[in-house]
């Protein structure tokens, strides 16, 4: 969580409350949520949060690489990832949930794409899309959302 508010005071914003909440919440979230999903979070505890501030404060701490975005998961809504080690994220189409996969060949393939490469890998993003097992027990795997 360090490194996202570090982030936000090099982008010149005051760290409020309302912000190191935002922070909290990306940095223990294994939910990858959406603006909204934090904002509805942190209403209880933040009456007088806005949307705005959510927004503001994800587009920052995405335009200085401290999150990645996995963009839609068929549900039209940007979702946020502050966990940048290399992982797999396993979209499911039907109920839009986005989990994290671990594997452990990920960590060979970064290293041998920055040997080949000669690139410094500051962080990858691998998705997957498909159907969760309970999406599958629900209904036929050819069914899309």
């Amino acid at each position: 969580m360090n490194h996202l508010l570090q982030g936000l005071k090099r982008a010149g914003l005051r760290l409020t409350p309302q912000r190191v909440a935002i922070c909290k919440v990306l940095a223990e979230s294994k939910d990858h949520p959406t603006a909204m999903m934090i904002y509805h979070q942190l209403l209880p505890q933040f009456p007088t949060l806005s949307l705005a501030t959510v927004y503001k404060t994800l587009n920052v701490l995405k335009s200085m690489g401290l999150v990645h975005t996995l963009g839609d998961a068929g549900d039209g809504a940007e979702h946020f990832d502050a966990d940048l080690t290399p992982h797999i994220n396993l979209v499911c189409t039907r109920c839009h949930r986005v989990v994290d996969f671990d594997e452990e060949r990920i960590h060979e393939i970064q290293q041998a794409v920055a040997q080949r490469s000669g690139y410094e890998i500051l962080g990858a993003r691998i998705v997957y899309y498909g159907l969760c097992p309970e999406c599958r027990a629900n209904g036929s795997s050819k069914e899309s959302a």
